[in-house]
Parts: C-alpha cells; sequence; structure tokens
C-alpha cells in the first residue's frame, strides 16, 4: 500500500493531502492546511510552516510527497519569491525525513485529473470528489488542489495516461 502526500504550497496557506493506494483503489487517509500567521516575520513564518508540514510527515509516514510545480507570471514576481520560499522549506522537510519529492505543473495536474488542462477550481473539486467519493466538494481549493495534486502522482506512477 502507497502512502502520498500531496502539498498545494503558500506561505499563507498550503493545503495538503494524504492518499492510499490500497489494492487499486485510492482512499482518503487526511486532509488540511497549513496556516502561517500573516503577521509574523519571514522567518517565524517558514518556520511554522515547516513545522506544520513535518507534523503532517511523522503522523502519516508517506513514501512520498508530491508538490506543484513553481511558475510565475510575470506581473507576480513576488509572489513567486514567496512560494519559492514555501516550497523549500516543505522541501527540507521532506528530505529530512528521507522521502522522494515530485513536482508536477499545474496543467499536468488538471488534464490528469479531467482531461482538460485549463480545467476551472471547481472542475477540479469536482475531481476529487469523485475519485475519494467524497460525500462533499473537498474545501477549501488549497486541500483540494493537495488532493489533486497526490491523485495525480499515484495516477502517473501507475502509468495512467494523461
Amino acid at each position: 500500500m502507497a502512502i502520498i502526500l500531496g502539498i498545494d504550497p503558500g506561505l499563507n496557506t498550503t493545503g495538503y493531502g494524504v492518499i492510499s493506494d490500497a489494492g487499486g483503489s485510492v482512499r482518503l487517509i487526511e486532509a488540511g492546511i497549513v496556516r502561517t500567521r500573516a503577521k509574523g516575520s519571514m522567518e517565524s513564518r517558514l518556520q511554522e510552516l515547516h513545522s506544520g508540514v513535518s507534523e503532517v510527515i511523522q503522523a502519516h509516514r508517506p513514501d512520498r510527497m508530491a508538490i506543484e510545480q513553481l511558475f510565475s507570471h510575470y506581473e507576480r514576481v513576488r509572489t513567486a519569491i514567496l512560494m519559492g520560499h514555501a516550497r523549500g522549506v516543505i522541501c527540507l522537510a521532506a528530505a529530512q525525513a528521507g522521502m522522494h519529492v515530485t513536482s508536477y505543473e499545474p496543467t499536468r495536474i488538471k488534464k490528469t485529473l479531467t482531461g482538460n488542462g485549463r480545467a476551472a477550481k471547481s472542475q477540479m473539486q469536482q475531481a476529487v470528489q469523485l475519485q475519494l467519493r467524497l460525500r462533499q466538494l473537498p474545501e477549501p481549493h488549497d486541500v483540494a488542489d493537495a488532493l489533486a495534486i497526490a491523485i495525480c502522482s499515484l495516477y502517473l506512477e501507475r502509468g495512467v495516461p494523461s
């Protein structure tokens, strides 16, 4: 049984989703968010993020981590830099736990789950809900995105074409 931790990185809010592949069936183990204090220093926020992700790793002992690849639009350079800091401490937490990390482009994740690389957030939520047989849409979007990343990783590892 493989256990995969999906991460939707962010400095303010990082979504995470832990799934398992039990006998070819995808099962939700846990999902949630790690929040940092918006008014804290960069150093303290990165420490909070690292600690939160490390706790999730220790609690579930995933086999691997899947994370959204950093992308940037030229008008959002500051956001890209902050995301780079967040991804760095998340990847550090994985490395400290001896985990392999795989990055996926947002369009690849969307195409793998919906067949459309430009799928809307609502379509992704519905795809995750169907895949995990959830009664409700996964909320907030950070959690839905993290679960989508984990599911994408599982399918691509299995060799499911995207």
